[in-house]
């Protein structure tokens, strides 16, 4: 008997074997129960998450001798026939290679005719927004006004690129990205059934790596089943698909808090030795520091993030380490690390220098005890609160006004200052420029794609500290604003970039200009 895949074997029949779309079935079930079913629908949604699956056990639903049922009975010439494709008058087509308007015609002559022994003729059509303007205006009319006895199904990944004219004739039904949680529960089923020895955390690493679809996650699955010899292991995926454990997330995470570059760089490197994919890395760090921002925010609500509940149990005790201006820092600085990946055809140096940058501090956080070692254990977050700045300046009536030329000199002192008191602060200024100043007003530009500094730096408490410090330095009443410039972000060249100046500083390097 021929081998037949699991995405196929494990494919739902009925609309309670359909995986984390509850909301679609319901609409369906309610309407079969109430006859009220329209006569053409948009499926659209991601791939792999069940949208030509529900299609055919629509079409079985209306045709099944019960019928129309939201129960087929699975045993009746009708369902059997649509269940192995085999169905006269449930026709499939492949709107990527059926797109033209020749094919459209020849569908269209065919709709007047009653179906062969079922009691609707069903049409699905997969990919439907790969057909062309032509094909479309062609279905238009038949779409209309088809048959009593036709229904239309539409399956499409990018429903924006379906004319206006064919979406308001069909009834729109929104396929969701499948949960991890649910799909881990139906892998958990598949290998059960199946008598497949696996680890749970494997579960889980396929489950991640499909993106919410189903069928990726059933195909992954699968593929393991055939390279391993015994057991599946942890490290049977990550050879296979590339990827970066959760556990590996946290203890990068864990030497940023610790503030230990050093050892960041050193977790980097193993990863790459072993095959990791530094994309991939990147990405998930990304989403790891957004995790944070909202097990802060929710204290570790899971229904915002879909994870198991015992990695967001670590989530929400290591976002306690950090402030919301930290974690959108560190996301600012990863997302900024792509830009430069793009302008120097490389993704590992730049990604090397965020880490650094991320771990760097003139003043280390020793007393940290990673969340996954000790969870009880955790310190309280190190203050970073403005402290009070003694404030030695002149009468604010004063007349001493200061330089440009005197603002340069000190910056990298103001900076230095601002570390000792609030590193985000000093982190987000360091990024700016002066650019001018008068009557003791500091004008400080970032590039247009920098609002989140502006935004930042603005806020009463930072913008305070950061006009106390330059007061105390100049003996003078100071004051600054911030601002974001178009000029500034195309003058921004690659030589005056944050992260070519922390590559220069950390490898003591210099530009060499050409010519």
């Amino acid at each position: 008997m021929p081998y037949t895949v699991f995405a196929l074997k494990w494919r739902p029949s009925t609309f309670d074997e359909i995986i984390g779309q509850g909301h679609i079935v319901s609409i369906l079930k309610n309407a079969i129960e109430k006859n009220r079913l329209a006569h053409a629908y948009i499926f659209a949604g991601p791939r792999g998450v069940g949208k030509t699956s529900t299609a055919r056990i629509l079409a079985k639903a209306l045709n099944c001798k019960e019928g129309p049922t939201a129960t087929p009975c699975q045993r009746c010439p009708a369902c059997k026939d649509i269940t192995g494709g085999r169905s006269l008058d449930v026709i499939e087509v492949d709107g990527a290679s059926n797109r033209g308007i020749d094919e459209i015609r020849a569908l269209r002559e065919n709709v007047k005719f009653a179906p062969a022994s079922a009691k609707f003729k069903v049409y699905i059509i997969d990919e439907v927004h790969m057909l062309t303007t032509e094909a479309f205006n062609a279905l238009l009319k038949t779409l209309e006004e088809p048959p009593g006895f036709v229904k239309f199904i539409f399956a499409t990944t990018q429903p924006h690129k379906v004319i206006a004219t064919i979406l308001s004739r069909c009834q729109r039904l929104d396929f969701r990205r499948i949960p991890v949680v649910d799909i881990i529960s139906q892998l958990e089923r598949i290998v059960k059934k199946e008598s497949i020895k696996i680890d749970q955390e494997v579960l889980f690493a396929i489950a991640r790596s499909s993106d919410g679809s189903l069928r990726d996650a059933e195909s992954i699955l699968d593929q393991l089943t055939s390279i391993s010899e015994d057991k599946v292991t942890l490290k049977d995926v990550i050879s296979v698909l590339g990827l970066v454990e959760q556990e590996a997330l946290f203890l990068i995470t864990d030497k940023i808090i610790q503030k230990d570059p050093k050892g960041a760089l050193g977790l980097f490197n193993d990863l790459i030795e072993e095959g990791k994919d530094i994309s991939v890395l990147l990405s998930n760090l990304i989403e790891h520091f957004r995790n944070l921002m909202v097990a802060k925010i929710t204290v570790g609500d899971s229904r915002l993030i879909d994870l198991p509940k015992e990695i967001c149990e670590k989530l929400l005790e290591q976002s306690k380490i950090f402030s919301l201006e930290e974690i959108f820092n560190a996301f600012n600085i990863l997302v900024n690390t792509q830009d430069m990946a793009r302008r120097l055809n490389s993704l590992r140096i730049p990604l090397e220098i965020s880490l650094v940058r991320l771990a760097h501090s003139k003043e280390e956080t020793a007393s940290y005890t990673p969340a996954q070692l000790k969870p009880k254990s955790i310190p309280k977050p190190v203050s970073l609160q403005p402290q009070p700045v003694k404030e030695e300046v002149s009468d604010p009536g004063s007349s001493q006004l200061i330089s440009f030329e005197s603002i340069k000199e000190a910056w990298h002192k103001l900076i230095g200052n601002l570390e000792r008191i609030k590193m985000s602060v000093a982190t987000y200024l360091n990024d700016g420029r002066p650019v001018k100043i008068k009557e003791n007003v500091l004008t400080v530009s970032f590039p247009k794609n920098y609002s989140l500094h502006k935004e930042s730096l603005e806020r009463k408490d930072n913008k305070d500290l950061v006009e106390n410090i330059m007061s105390e330095i100049f003996k003078a009443k100071m004051k600054v604003n911030f601002i974001l410039s178009k000029e500034e972000a195309e003058k921004d060249d690659n030589k005056n970039h944050p992260f070519v100046q922390s590559a220069l500083e950390l490898f003591d390097g210099r530009i060499i200009k050409e010519g």
